[in-house]
């Protein structure tokens, strides 16, 4: 194995590597599209409500919509909220 062999299969693991992270943020972002459009307007109205009694961050605050079949569908709604110190 040359010196040039050696810089050349790096680059073809850092490549593996980038395609590989690629693929999970276009996974990603297509879970995000998938799911109605009202889901966005919902997430800040419910951020709004909880506000009225405790700051949060939006970070804080997850809405997730998935289908269960022809005729189910499951809204998920997960809101980290503050350690109360007392």
């Amino acid at each position: 194995m040359s010196l040039l062999d050696y810089f050349r299969s790096n680059k073809n693991n850092t490549a593996q590597l980038a395609k590989e992270r690629l693929q999970i943020i276009v996974a990603h972002e297509r879970g995000q599209r998938a799911g109605p459009d009202y889901l966005p307007e919902l997430r800040n109205d419910i951020l709004q409500v909880i506000r009225k009694y405790v700051e949060i961050s939006p970070e804080q605050v997850t809405v997730q919509l998935e289908q269960k079949g022809s005729n189910l569908s499951v809204l998920e709604l997960n809101v980290m909220l503050p350690e109360d110190n007392k």
